[in-house]
């Protein structure tokens, strides 16, 4: 028989989607929750049948509930204290993305995972769109040969995030470098290559006041990467280009072909392929369908959002935890897809340096 679990969720502006999603999971409790705000809590403590006991607005308190495991969805800053004093107390967790926003950081997170040996997960969803999954099989078939080099973008304007348009204040993203914000892009990129990031370097486009904007914005960054495998990497990203609708790209080259998905919306996308011995040169690329929904899962695999992406990460996620193991994102992975950006941003500030990233192995 599997095991149930109780599970608590910090920061509900965006654990409001993840809450769907493991509530509608056969193992488990929605046990606790905790945001700033008590209205918010209260909300959604009614709309789950949570006791107000288990309703807070303190982490500090809400972190010793009486839970199984932990989901944190607060503001990045907050995402290495938070996760290590979950470990400390008892609690597995799932981490949105990205690990910290610094290297010292992510090694303390490292560092709690093994001294606690509790389950560490980040929850880079975009890893799990539907396309990305159906790439890996294709990858793992041997389709593509040996890929040498990868493209990742993520273009999301987000001003109002950013800034408060009729005042001026400032919001927790508006400190994050764009290219911090990374694992979109490397995470489905270095899982589908099997591969890690040994190289960093970036550049930047300086800064820029954008039109309806009165204050200046660090607005894009590119990083460019070696991997172990011996392939090349480069991501794009910003947050505040107005470009519409926002986009999510990725490209992969092997010496058997290519495979990448449209510039359109993400949610309704297309792209191409070529593959030896499938197409001629002669007739070309083939379009195929990238939707980030599996047509296959059951209903509540939608029960979130971003697809059915969610679904099946929280599935990944508990099947860790019954059997006693790390999850497929574990810390190591969460940093292989984190500290890139963190030293392409340090690159591109120092003129453009290369930067070497240690390997951070069990």
């Amino acid at each position: 028989m599997k095991k149930s679990y109780k599970v608590g969720l910090v920061g509900l502006r965006r654990g409001q989607g993840l809450v769907s999603t493991l509530a509608s999971h056969p193992q488990v409790e929605i046990a606790a929750l905790c945001d700033l705000k008590p209205e918010v809590v209260a909300d959604l403590g009614k709309a789950y049948s949570v006791p107000d006991s288990r309703l807070y607005t303190d982490f500090d308190q809400f972190v010793q509930a009486p839970v199984d495991a932990v989901v944190i969805a607060t503001p990045i800053e907050y995402h290495a204290p938070q996760s290590i004093a979950a470990m400390e107390a008892g609690k597995h967790v799932l981490c949105e993305q990205t690990v910290a926003y610094t290297v010292d950081e992510c090694l303390a997170v490292i560092d709690a995972v093994k001294r606690t040996g509790k389950a560490y997960m980040m929850a880079e969803n975009y890893t799990y769109f539907h396309y990305v999954r159906q790439w890996k099989e294709l990858v793992a078939q041997g389709k593509l040969g040996q890929i040498y080099y990868a493209e990742g973008e993520y273009i999301h304007a987000i001003n109002h995030l950013l800034t408060d348009p009729k005042t001026g204040e400032k919001y927790w993203r508006y400190t994050r470098a764009p290219i911090w914000y990374c694992a979109h892009c490397l995470g489905p990129l270095l899982t589908l290559m099997d591969d890690r990031v040994v190289r960093a370097t970036g550049a930047h486009s300086n800064h820029h006041t954008h039109p309806g904007e009165s204050i200046a914005y660090l607005d894009m960054e590119v990083g460019l990467f070696h991997t172990e495998k011996g392939a090349v990497v480069k991501i794009l990203r910003s947050q505040i280009a107005p470009r519409h609708p926002a986009m999510v790209y990725y490209s992969l080259y092997g010496t058997k072909g290519f495979v990448e998905n449209g510039r359109g919306d993400v949610r309704q996308n297309r792209g191409f392929r070529w593959l030896e011995g499938e197409r001629t040169v002669e007739e070309g690329a083939e379009e195929i369908e990238c939707t980030i929904v599996d047509p296959n899962a059951p209903e509540e695999a939608r029960a979130g959002g971003h697809g059915t992406s969610e679904f099946f990460m929280v599935r990944d996620f508990i099947e860790a935890l019954d059997e006693g193991r790390q999850p497929p994102i574990d810390v190591i992975r969460a940093v292989d897809f984190t500290i890139p950006g963190i030293l392409a941003h340090e690159a591109a500030m120092r003129g453009g340096v290369w930067l070497e990233v240690p390997e951070y192995g069990w």
